[in-house]
C-alpha cells in the first residue's frame, strides 16, 4: 500500500477548507493489472485540497473501510473519494464507512475505474492509467463543491399491501404481521395457496404439500394483523413510500355458506378445472380443493354469461349477480408476490396438442394424484412406458428454437423443472415399479441441497437416461402403430439413434413471467432482460425495486422452488419491517430543488416530468408577492434531472449533482493532467 500525504494551509476561521482523501483500489487485480494504481495515486496527490492519496488491494474489505475511518478521524479529512468498481456495487458501503467516522455520508464521492476504465482498456495500460487520473480528477473537482445533505424523512403508515396469495405472499404477510405491522393480502382468485396447493408432495423431503401449506395458511388467517381479500385486484395506486393510496376492486363470492352446497348441486354449467390443469371439469360454483381457504364456495364470474348466474333452489328461481366493491387502503409499502405462469408448449411441440398422449409435468402430477392407488391408465390404456423430456420452454437458443409471438426466447433456466421431474419419476417408480421410465435431457441441474439425491435414486430405480444435444432435439410422432414414438440421438451411447415406443410423454415445462403489465404500470417498476421483475442489485439489494417502498417476493422475480420463494418472501418482509418499523422512512436527498428567485413559473419543468406529482406549479410568496412557482415533492422525485434541462432560467438543480459540479468535473477531465512520474 502506498501513501502520499500533504500538509495543507489551515482553513481560515469560520470556513471549512476541503481536505480530500483519495483511495485508488487494486480491486484484487481487476484494476491494478491494467491501471498503474501507484502512478495514479502519485498524480492525484498533487491536486489542490488532496491531503491523502493511497492505494489498497481491496478498499471494500473491512480493513479498507477501517483505513478510511482512521484517516477521517486522525487527519481531519472532510471529503472522501474511492476509485474502484461501479458505484452501484459499493457506493453505499463507503458511505457507511464515512458515516461511522462521523462524516456526512454525502461528502463521499465514488469513481468507477473498473467498468469504465480497466475492463474496457485492457490492451492500453498507459491510456487506462491516464484515464483513471482524469476520472479521479473530475471526482476531486466535484468533491470540492460537495455540501452536507440530509436524507428526506417522511411519516410512514405502518401497514403493508401484499399482492398475491401464494406461498411467497403468505410468508411475507405473516413475517410482516409478526413484527407488529398491519398486512393486507389481496389474491386475484377466490382461494389462497397458489400453485403449491396443486402439489401432492414437495422435494427433496417428500413432505405432503397441502399439509405444509395448510399450516402456513392457518397461521396467516389467525393472525390479528392480517386482512385477506380474495377475488381482489389492485386497480389504482398513487402516492409514495410511507403513504401509498391503493384502490382494490373485490368481486363477491356470490353464495353464502348456508346455501353453498345446494347452489353447487343446482349449478349446471361446467368448465375445465384449472386446478387439475384441464384434466377434469368443475362447476362455476366451486371449491378449489378439499380443505381450501376460504371454505365457502365462490362463483367463477368470468364463466357466467353477463356476469350473472341463474339457479333453481327449492323450486324457486334465484339469480346470483356480481356486485364488485371498491376498497381504499393507505399503506406504507407494497410486496409484489404475483407468482409465475407455466410455459404452454406450442401445438406440435414434441407432439403436444396433436397427440393426446403428450402432456405437461404439472398435468402428470395431477394425474397421479387423481389416479390414487389404481393402476395407471391414460385414455383407457394401461401405461407401461413413460418418456419424459427436460427443458421444454427453457434454455431456448436463437436459431434452434422458434421465437414466441413477441419475438422473444426463454433463454433462462427455469431451475425447478429438473428436480420436480426427477421427484415425480421417483414417485412413479415407487408406486408402479413395473412401468418403464425414460428420461431425455440435454443437461440435468439438481442444484439444491438434497436435490442430487433425486437423480441418484432415479438411477437406482432403473430410470433410463438418454442425453440429446440442443440442436438435435428429440421428436415425438405416431408414424408406426398406435403408440407415440420417441426418437433421439443418445450421446450417452455416442450418438446412437434410439427409438422408444411409449404410452405417455411428459414434458417438463418451464416457468415464465406472469402477465401483470397493468400492475407493473401502476407501480412503475421494471422488468429484467428475462421479463421477470427486476431487483435493484442482485447482491446488495436483491428484493428491492427501483421504486422506494416496493419490494419483490418469490417467483415474480424469477424461477424459484418453494424454499427459495419462502426465503425471498422473508427477505422482503424484513425490508418492509425495517422501512416501516419506526413509522418514519428516510430517502436519499438526490432530488430536484427550485430557486424561486430565478423561477418565473413557465411550467416547462412540469411538462417534461415523467413522475406523477413530483413537480407542480403552486402559489407561493416571493418578496411579499404571491406568484406561481415550481414546487418539488421530494418523495415523488427520483432526481433524473429532466426538469433541469428544461428550465429556461437555470432555476432547478439536483442536490448532490448540481450544474456547477458537472461543469467543474468537465473542466477537470479536459484540463491539464498533473505531471506523471514513475511511481516511487
Amino acid at each position: 500500500m502506498s501513501e502520499i500525504e500533504q500538509n495543507q494551509t489551515p482553513p481560515s476561521e469560520g470556513q471549512e477548507e476541503p481536505r480530500i482523501a483519495v483511495y485508488t483500489c487494486y480491486c484484487g487485480g481487476n484494476i491494478s493489472e491494467v491501471v498503474d494504481c501507484e502512478k495514479v495515486a502519485e498524480a492525484v496527490s498533487k491536486l489542490p485540497n488532496v491531503v491523502i492519496s493511497r492505494t489498497d488491494m481491496s478498499m471494500c474489505s473491512d480493513a479498507g473501510q477501517a483505513l478510511i475511518e482512521q484517516d477521517i478521524k486522525e487527519h481531519g479529512v472532510n471529503r472522501v473519494i474511492v476509485g474502484a468498481c461501479a458505484p452501484s456495487l459499493h457506493e453505499t458501503t463507503f458511505r457507511g464507512a464515512v458515516t461511522r467516522a462521523g462524516l456526512n455520508p454525502y461528502l463521499y464521492h465514488h469513481v468507477g475505474i473498473r467498468e469504465q476504465d480497466s475492463w474496457v482498456h485492457h490492451n492500453d495500460p498507459e491510456g487506462a492509467s491516464e484515464k483513471a487520473i482524469r476520472l479521479l480528477s473530475a471526482g476531486i473537482a466535484k468533491s470540492r463543491m460537495l455540501e452536507p445533505l440530509e436524507s428526506i424523512k417522511l411519516d410512514a403508515e405502518k401497514h403493508a399491501l401484499i399482492i398475491g396469495g401464494g406461498v411467497a405472499g403468505l410468508r411475507a404477510a405473516l413475517d410482516i404481521a409478526r413484527r407488529g405491522i398491519k398486512a393486507s393480502l389481496i389474491e386475484k382468485t377466490p382461494f389462497i395457496g397458489g400453485r403449491m396447493a396443486q402439489l401432492e408432495t414437495t422435494f427433496p423431503v417428500d413432505e405432503p404439500a397441502r399439509e405444509a401449506l395448510g399450516g402456513l395458511i392457518d397461521r396467516v388467517v389467525e393472525h390479528p394483523n392480517i386482512t385477506i381479500y380474495t377475488q381482489a385486484e389492485l386497480v389504482g395506486l398513487h402516492g409514495y413510500v410511507g403513504d401509498f393510496h391503493a384502490t382494490i376492486r373485490q368481486d363477491q363470492r356470490g353464495v353464502s355458506e348456508d346455501i353453498a352446497d345446494a347452489a353447487m348441486a343446482a349449478c349446471e354449467i361446467e368448465v375445465p378445472d384449472e386446478f387439475n390443469y384441464g384434466l377434469t371439469t368443475r362447476k362455476v360454483i366451486y371449491r378449489a380443493y378439499d380443505g381450501c381457504y376460504p371454505s365457502t364456495p365462490a362463483v367463477d364470474w368470468a364463466n357466467c354469461p353477463d356476469g350473472r348466474l341463474e339457479l333453481t333452489l327449492d323450486g324457486k328461481p334465484v339469480v346470483l349477480e356480481n356486485r364488485p366493491e371498491t376498497i381504499d387502503l393507505t399503506v406504507g409499502a407494497i410486496v409484489v408476490a404475483t407468482g409465475f405462469d407455466l410455459y404452454e408448449p406450442r401445438e406440435g411441440e414434441y407432439g403436444y396438442g396433436i397427440l393426446p398422449e403428450v402432456i405437461t409435468l404439472p398435468q402428470f402430477i395431477r394425474l397421479l394424484a387423481l389416479n390414487g392407488d389404481a393402476p395407471l391408465e391414460w385414455n383407457g390404456r394401461r401405461v407401461k412406458n413413460i418418456a419424459a423430456i427436460h427443458c421444454v420452454g427453457s434454455r431456448e437458443v436463437d436459431g434452434i428454437h422458434e421465437p414466441h409471438e413477441d419475438g422473444s426466447l426463454n433463454e433462462y433456466c427455469s431451475r425447478i423443472c429438473c428436480s420436480a421431474l426427477l421427484h415425480t419419476l421417483n414417485v412413479v417408480k415407487d408406486r408402479y415399479p413395473d412401468i418403464n421410465v425414460y428420461d431425455a435431457y440435454e443437461d440435468i441441474r439438481t442444484y439444491g441441497r438434497g436435490h442430487e439425491d433425486l437423480y441418484i435414486k432415479a438411477s437406482h430405480q432403473a430410470v433410463r437416461f438418454l442425453r440429446f444435444h440442443n440442436e438435435e432435439r428429440p421428436t415425438v410422432n405416431r408414424e408406426n402403430g398406435d403408440q407415440p414414438l420417441l426418437t433421439l440421438n443418445d450421446y450417452l451411447t455416442w450418438g446412437e439413434e434410439i427409438e422408444v415406443p411409449v404410452d405417455l410423454v411428459v414434458l417438463a415445462v418451464g416457468v415464465k413471467p406472469r402477465a401483470i403489465d397493468d400492475i407493473i404500470s401502476m407501480l412503475k417498476i421494471s422488468k429484467g432482460s428475462d421479463s421477470f421483475l427486476a431487483e435493484v442489485h442482485p447482491k446488495l439489494r436483491p428484493v428491492e425495486t427501483a421504486v422506494p417502498g416496493i419490494v419483490l417476493a418469490g417467483t415474480a422475480q424469477g424461477p424459484m422452488n418453494i424454499q427459495e420463494s419462502s426465503a425471498a418472501a422473508s427477505a422482503a418482509a424484513a425490508k418492509v419491517s425495517v422501512l416501516l418499523g419506526t413509522g418514519e422512512v428516510e430517502l436519499e436527498p438526490f432530488v430536484a430543488v427550485v430557486n424561486h428567485d430565478l423561477c418565473d413559473g413557465t411550467g416547462a419543468c412540469v411538462e417534461v416530468c415523467c413522475y406523477e406529482d413530483a413537480i407542480a406549479l403552486e402559489t407561493v410568496t416571493v418578496n411579499g408577492a404571491e406568484v406561481q412557482r415550481a414546487v418539488v415533492t421530494p418523495a415523488n422525485c427520483v432526481g433524473c434531472g429532466v426538469c433541469v434541462s428544461a428550465c429556461p432560467n437555470l432555476a432547478i438543480d439536483v442536490q448532490g449533482w448540481t450544474l456547477a459540479q458537472y461543469e467543474a468535473m468537465i473542466d477537470a477531465i479536459v484540463g491539464e493532467l498533473p505531471t506523471l512520474e514513475a511511481a516511487r
